[in-house]
């Protein structure tokens, strides 16, 4: 067998694996669309100036956890799932296997990708149907390809923190450390338009807000054109190149003592 069959087999693989566990695929469907009902429940009445003219807040809290949706599949759950796996011993296993690497990471993305898919499948329909929430027809090519590009980004990034990560044990609170304060900073759960200047710039440099940013701009109902954000694009990219370097430097298949 070649390697692209090979791949495309460690994608099923990774597939299967993670719908058998269901009480972690249940909690990790769940928990984005638990963030949307809690926010539109407290501030989803409110309005927010945007380009362009005034929307209400449930249209910012969409692509928000679209957002969080991509990295919490893409970053936080490769990131630990990773780290566990090279404590087990499993990646040493698949390591001695004939399976390529890049069909093994390659397997491992595709998955979280597809299952991030589900996710934003289930919060866009969660705000069309229950909070009037309009997706923008022009800007749909651009929401397509920030979510591939984000989905790539992220999982990159997790692999690279697993690579540098101790061990299993300290992954959950280094991996959440990580990313929770740049959610809160970013235009995730909170606008930030009347935040310091310096902060919001602070907030550019890292990966998150340009892709939320990119995506608010995919939702923003007076978007005239396609939407695409060349300049957030450039940083995701960069960020996916550090991830790709940390990868290849730090990555082990073996259990760190």
């Amino acid at each position: 067998m070649n390697d692209i069959p090979l791949a495309l087999r460690q994608v099923k693989y990774e597939n299967i694996a993670f719908w058998r566990n269901p009480a972690a695929a249940f909690f990790t469907c769940i928990f984005p669309l638990m963030f949307l009902v809690i926010f539109n429940l407290l501030f989803g009445k409110g309005d927010l100036k945007v380009e362009g003219g005034v929307t209400n807040l449930s249209t910012f809290y969409v692509p928000g956890i679209v957002c969080l949706s991509i990295i919490s599949a893409c970053y936080t759950n490769v990131a630990i799932g990773m780290s566990f796996s090279r404590d087990r011993g499993i990646l040493k296993k698949v390591h001695g296997t004939p399976l390529p690497t890049w069909a093994f990471f390659f397997g491992r993305i595709v998955s979280t990708v597809l299952v991030s898919a589900l996710m934003v499948t289930v919060v866009m329909l969660a705000g069309v149907l229950f909070y009037g929430v309009e997706i923008p027809t022009n800007t749909m090519p651009c929401f397509i390809v920030t979510l591939i590009l984000g989905a790539a980004t992220f999982s990159t990034l997790g692999i690279a923190i697993s690579s540098i990560l101790p061990n299993a044990d300290s992954s959950p609170p280094v991996v959440n450390a990580s990313i929770l304060p740049l959610l809160f900073i970013s235009d995730v759960f909170i606008p930030m338009q009347d935040a310091p200047r310096w902060l919001n710039f602070l907030a550019t440099i890292f990966p998150v807000k340009p892709f939320s940013s990119a995506l608010h701009t995919a939702f923003n109902p007076f978007e005239k054109g396609l939407g695409f954000e060349g300049g957030y694009y450039c940083i995701l990219i960069v960020w996916m190149a550090v991830g790709i370097l940390t990868s290849v430097k730090f990555f082990s298949w073996e259990p760190r003592n």
